[in-house]
Order: C-alpha cells, then structure tokens, then sequence
C-alpha cells in the first residue's frame, strides 16, 4: 500500500484538534485525569496553533508580504519550531532567536525546516527564566530597526496567541470531556494557553478551576516561566485573574515524572508536560474531571534525558518504541 503524501493544506488542516487520553494511573473512583496531547499537531506540540494564528492574522492586516517579509521570533525552542515550519509552507523566510542552552535537537530541528539561528550565550540568556527578556528585546529591536524587512509577531503580546486557544484548544476540551471538566492544569510561558482555554472554558461554566503549573527558579524546564525570576508578558497580564491557583514544581519533580509517565501509561513526555503531570498528581482533588496540557512529546529530548540521568540512549530507543500515542510529526 502506497503511503500518503502529505500536501500543504494537509498539514495546515492537521492543526488543533488533539486527542485526549485517560491517565489511569491518576485516575479513580472519584477523579478522572486526562491529558490533551498537542503533540499531535503537525510540527509536534502546542505551538502551532499559535503561529499559525499569529501569521494569518499578521496576514490579514497586511503586516506580512509573502516572498518578502521575514518573519523573526524569540523562542526557547516550540514556538521557533512551529513558525518555521507554518512559515516556509506559506512562503515565507524566518530567522529564530533561541539561547544556547535549548536541546540540540531543537535547534536542529529549526534549521532542518531552514530557519536562520541566532544563538543568545548562556550568560545573556539562560535557556529559560529571566534571560528570556533579553532574547525577546534581541528579536524586537532586530524588527524595530527594519520594519520594511522584519515582522516579529511576539507571541508574549500578540491577541492572536490569546484566540487560538480560545477559539480552538477550549472547545475542544469542553466538547471532548462533555462540558464535564472541573480543573485544568497547564504551564505558563506566553500565557496564551492558560488565559485562552481557561477563558472559554469559564465562560461556559465559571466553576471550572484553573491551576498554573510555573517550574522552580533556575529550572531546566525548556518553555515555562518562574514569574519569580522572569516578567510576566503581557499577553498574560491582560488576563492572569483567570488563573485561580499556582502551583510549583522543581526540576526534580519534573524528571522524575518523565520517567514514571513511562513506567506507568507508555507516554514518551517532554519536560513541560511531565511538570503539568507532576502538578495534577500533587495537586488535592477530591473528585471531578481533571484536564492538563501536555504541550509536546519527548521525541527532541534525548540529549537532555541522557545528561539528567533519566533514559540511557538505549533506553530511550527502546522506549520510542514500546511508546503509545506517539503521532506523526512532519520533521521526523
């Protein structure tokens, strides 16, 4: 049988609209767990909703000419993977801003989709936390200083961010849990995801409680923000009243999870999604239905798994392939 050759409008078409799956290792008689796995979407995690929002909405304001515009965003490294890989599907040419210490894998995987790199030291701008201004003040003052050439859409302020999750991963969870949900868990880097699910979903029952899941300062979390350490966007502050409870998880925690998501339901995470795990699992729930964003799979991790000690390279080959839900990602 011949494999299916994906065409560009079948990869747009791919995004949103992810599976939710059962934790039955959190789950019990009175409470259910389920994890929403955005790593179904084409280029691999939660991000590409937003790029894409962030373009055509760019687009229809005339901000972006195709085949003349480049597009420049600062990134610890999904974002830059979504931008590029939407971006050069619609024409357009994009330059990331990422900090040295994001995975190797990452920064690959950007330049394979052909994105030119900027790369922040580690003094400058650590992977993530308060370094991550800076990247964002290198990307907006490159942009400032041609606006005939660069367009950076600054997902930390961009409206577009905000609606594609309330537009599009809030109904999805309210029509996938049959407007039974009671709690949603996400991790906070723009503040899109939070604020734009949680918006909607509160709108349709104001009950549901929104717990934000921040990493510990000095963390190792690629893509979440220590609001202690580093400022709060303001795509976030527009709306940070509808996050009802923080909670914070250490490093330790983290990769920890990482491997017992393994051990326990075959999931293959990646260090933000085993935080969200990590805050659901710690988090006292009598009973409801319980919801956590799982933002990306673990796929681009093996670098960082082999160094924390988590997965040898043996083990994490075996467990790509004893993996469950592992979905088809357009780079690999």
């Amino acid at each position: 049988m011949a494999t299916k050759v994906l065409t560009d409008a079948d990869i747009l078409n791919r995004i949103g609209n992810t599976p939710l799956v059962k934790l039955e290792s959190l789950s019990n008689g009175k409470v259910n767990y389920y994890a929403k796995l955005e790593s179904h979407n084409p280029f691999g995690s939660v991000k590409d909703r937003a790029a894409y929002w962030m373009i055509k909405d760019a687009e229809e304001k005339g901000r972006l000419k195709r085949g003349e515009t480049i597009i420049i965003e600062p990134t610890s490294g999904n974002t830059g993977i979504a931008l590029t890989g939407i971006a050069s599907i619609l024409g357009y040419k994009v330059e990331i801003v990422i900090p040295e210490k994001a995975s190797e894998e990452t920064k690959k995987i950007i330049s394979d989709l052909g994105a030119t790199i900027h790369q922040t030291s580690d003094d400058l701008c650590p992977k993530v936390g308060a370094g991550t201004d800076q990247s964002i003040a290198l990307a907006t003052s490159i942009a400032s200083s041609r606006p005939d050439k660069y367009f950076s859409p600054n997902q930390y302020s961009n409206e577009a961010n905000y609606m594609g999750h309330y537009r599009g991963t809030g109904p999805e969870i309210w029509k996938q849990t049959e407007g039974r949900i009671t709690h949603f868990f996400t991790g906070v880097g723009t503040g899109g995801t939070v604020t734009g699910i949680s918006a909607f979903l509160k709108e349709q029952n104001p009950k549901v409680k929104t717990i934000a899941v921040q990493p510990q300062q000095n963390h190792l979390i690629q893509g979440l923000r220590n609001f202690e350490e580093s400022a709060k966007p303001d795509l976030f502050l527009r709306r940070e009243n509808v996050v009802d409870d923080w909670i914070t998880i250490t490093n330790e925690q983290a990769f920890a999870a990482v491997k017992e998501i393994f051990q326990k339901e075959k999931l293959l995470v990646s260090p933000s999604s085993a935080a969200v795990y990590a805050g659901m699992k710690n988090y006292p729930i009598d009973e409801g239905h319980v919801v956590g964003i799982f933002a990306d799979d673990g796929r681009k991790f093996k670098s960082l798994y082999a160094q924390q000690k988590i997965f040898t390279e043996g083990d994490f080959d075996l467990a790509l392939k004893e993996a469950k839900h592992l979905s088809n990602i357009v780079y690999l």
